[in-house]
């Protein structure tokens, strides 16, 4: 088959780690040319580095994407260097685990909203005119959280509907330019995301995070290769399993659906999560 993203300008942000790792390696293997955009800017040039070891073109961009001062010059620097932009990834992502109430205020709450949902607005924004005249691609890295919702994630679960609603509408804006627009919503996928979970006081999870994955949890490469995969395709639209299944429930029994969510989601990996801790 073709390798589409050969020689194609891509910007992957969240890219320090995890599905936008993973995602970063796949294309530098295709001959993509990257730029990466994390905050966390040691790592950043580690991935950048791995990449050129693959044979690929790779700029490491450290930016806060929530910060749309930082978006701007993220697309500014890939135009500069690389001429174009062909395709935009926007998988940044934080999560705040908490009930709504045992948050002390509301700044949390603000900043999961400001990365996963403004922090893809702002980039793609400034990166559209630019997407515009190559035909090119955005994907949205979403979740199942943002079609499927569960307690103790309220913020997480606003901002991922959001961008369901943002991609759903923009994708018609842009239709008529040639840009598709591909949104992805993932279950459980193995990275440091769950480490990284921020508990009400906004302390991360830590290791014990990682007690959520089983043996049958979806590594972070293989969610990679079904993104880039759909995005190959201009997909619309890919929702991985549970999520089919549990859809069409909700259709017909949302009550249901939230007592199963409980029980054979939340508590079994809560419980894991503690045995983790009594270790």
């Amino acid at each position: 088959m073709q390798n589409t993203f050969r020689e194609t300008a891509v910007i992957v942000t969240g890219a320090s780690s995890g599905i936008g790792r993973a995602l970063a390696l796949r294309l530098a293997d295709e001959g993509a040319w990257l730029a990466l955009a994390a905050r966390n800017a040691g790592r950043l040039e580690s991935v950048a580095g791995e990449c050129q070891e693959r044979g690929s073109r790779a700029l490491a961009i450290p930016t806060d994407v929530a910060d749309e001062s930082q978006c701007r010059p993220l697309i500014q620097r890939t135009r500069e260097v690389y001429g174009r932009i062909d395709m935009l990834v926007n998988n940044a992502g934080i999560d705040v685990v908490s009930t709504l109430e045992d948050l002390p205020d509301l700044r949390l709450f603000k900043q999961v909203m400001d990365v996963n949902f403004h922090g893809t607005v702002q980039c793609t924004y400034h990166a559209l005119p630019s997407l515009k005249e190559t035909r090119g691609r955005i994907v949205n890295i979403s979740s199942l959280g943002g079609m499927l919702a569960i307690p103790y994630n309220t913020s997480y679960v606003a901002s991922k509907f959001a961008l369901m609603g943002f991609s759903d509408s923009l994708r018609m804006e842009v239709a008529h330019a040639g840009v598709s627009l591909t949104v992805i919503c993932p279950s459980l996928v193995v990275t440091e995301f769950h480490e990284r979970y921020l508990d009400k006081n906004g302390q991360p999870q830590g290791p014990s995070g990682r007690a959520i994955y089983t043996r049958h949890t979806m590594t972070a490469d293989r969610c990679a290769q079904i993104v880039l995969r759909a995005a190959r395709r201009r997909k619309r639209q890919v929702v991985m399993q549970p999520g089919p299944l549990a859809l069409w429930l909700k259709l017909i029994a949302p009550g249901l659906v939230d007592r199963l969510i409980i029980s054979r989601f939340l508590r079994p990996a809560a419980k894991r999560t503690m045995d983790y801790r009594q270790r």
